[in-house]
């Protein structure tokens, strides 16, 4: 494939640093934090700021798109070539709360800069990874002489989802038109390391539900009739009891229908990774591993569908005692999902094994929340590769493969677009997401925008040779 100069690329970074760096900061001193009422004025500053850089970066088209709570930016840019692929970018704009009294050495949200990392919050998640894609694109122009993207180039700059995403999904419906692509990058997430640059494949889905668990008709006295009747508190004891088997194994009949199983070549390749089990228990404030039988910790937390007991109560719960049976408990689950398995099923499921655990005399209420579905792109997958390739430019070396233990609005671009999503972040653990002294390394920043300028023409150049 005919390559962009790599030294032409990093040239033309190093001349728009100092500026690219300015504009970023300025956009971090907007306190866009969805969660605060009292910031939604600077919610909407924040996405009208972007539509406006957007334009100036080159996009013919810059918009702010409303939902019924914090808007989005949507931008296109498109190629003139009438074959290229289309590429959607996706990115969030709003950020965590924060406070100098949280513990933050300066003020987060005015920038500063220290031992060449950039200090404020949404400086890694998630404007700084928003932000790279505009030098990025013009550096590739720059390099490539190109007077539009090698492909048809779309962003979407979500404003809500710090608080849930609660909009997002209507909006990609409402837009699908003219959000459709080929494919999907996603610029909210991180890699492995500074030293060790990771292209993830994947996200699990989330499925949450509460159950309640009602006996008699008010709390009753344990001497009278302790024994006698049904306990809710019991039974709720027993349904968190009867959640996982010997090995760890979520025991709900039809809870693993659909699951796509790990390849020999992904275990290898996750095995690659330096991993070291005593600082992830530290990091885990934990003191030992636990999980399913065959699996290790990485196959556990990033690819196998997991069961969690969020919260459990019952009864009373103050100083001294009450010799009671409870009218009333509860438990409170969470359903981690992985490629193949369908929210609709996982909730079929839970709900009738719920209903066999309940003895006679006790009523269970269930309530699902809305659902997350999971998303997986092949390691074969040819975006993928393009986005392995570019990375492996910017960083001069071979990038590995991670998955996303977490779960995010990444999937309801796939559902609904049906589109492969792909994941380019540079974003490394020690940059403190959601934490004081949120910062992103300026040397990996730079990559991001190093990466971007290789990967359009990679991806245009994949597509004109696909059988």
């Amino acid at each position: 494939m005919s390559q962009t100069p790599d030294s032409v690329v990093r040239t033309y970074i190093q001349q728009h640093r100092d500026a690219f760096l300015d504009d970023l900061a300025e956009w971090l001193r907007i306190p866009s934090v969805s969660a605060q009422p009292d910031h939604a004025p600077d919610v909407r500053r924040s996405a009208d700021w972007l539509a406006a850089e957007l334009k100036e970066t080159g996009f013919p088209t810059a918009e702010v798109w409303q939902t019924p709570g914090a808007p989005a930016v949507f931008a296109e840019w498109p190629s003139d070539d009438p074959q290229a692929p289309t590429v959607l970018v996706y990115g969030h704009h709003d950020v965590q709360p924060a406070a100098r009294e949280d513990g933050w050495d300066s003020d987060p949200f005015e920038p500063v800069v220290r031992e060449n990392r950039l200090y404020a919050r949404g400086a890694a998640d998630d404007k700084g990874q928003v932000f790279f894609h505009t030098l990025g694109v013009r550096a590739h122009l720059a390099a490539t002489g190109r007077t539009t993207p090698a492909v048809h180039l779309k962003l979407l700059i979500e404003g809500e989802e710090e608080s849930g995403s609660p909009h997002f999904r209507a909006l990609v419906e409402q837009h699908a038109e003219r959000l459709a692509a080929d494919a999907v990058i996603v610029s909210d997430t991180g890699m492995w390391s500074e030293d060790t640059p990771t292209v993830c494949t994947g996200m699990r889905g989330l499925a949450e539900c509460e159950i309640r668990l009602h006996g008699p008709d008010q709390d009753i006295h344990s001497g009278s009739f302790g024994g006698a009747v049904p306990n809710p508190a019991t039974a709720a004891a027993r349904l968190v009891a009867a959640l996982h088997d010997e090995h760890a194994r979520v025991a709900i009949p039809g809870f693993y229908d659909g699951v796509v199983e790990l390849t020999d070549r992904e275990r290898e390749l996750l095995a690659e990774l330096p991993f070291d089990e005593s600082q992830w228990l530290r990091a885990a404030k934990s003191y030992a591993t636990q999980g399913e039988a065959g699996y290790t910790t990485l196959e556990r937390v990033w690819a196998r569908p997991t069961a969690e007991v969020n919260g459990i109560g019952g009864g009373y719960q103050g100083p001294g005692s009450k010799t009671i049976v409870p009218s009333s408990a509860l438990v409170k689950l969470s359903f981690r999902l992985v490629a193949g398995q369908e929210p609709g099923h996982v909730e079929k499921a839970v709900r009738a094994w719920a209903e066999q655990q309940v003895p006679a005399g006790i009523r269970c209420e269930i309530t699902f929340s809305g659902a997350t579905r999971p998303c997986l792109t092949p390691l074969d997958h040819p975006a993928l590769q393009s986005v392995a390739r570019a990375m492996g430019r910017a960083f001069e070396q071979p990038v590995r493969f991670t998955r996303e233990g977490g779960s995010g609005p990444a999937a309801d671009l796939q559902d609904v677009l049906g589109a492969p999503v792909l994941f380019l972040g540079i974003s490394v653990p020690s940059d403190g997401w959601h934490a004081p002294n949120e910062k992103v390394e300026i040397d990996l920043l730079l990559k991001g925008v190093e990466t971007t300028a290789y990967l359009w023409g990679d991806l245009a150049e994949s597509r004109r040779h696909a059988p």
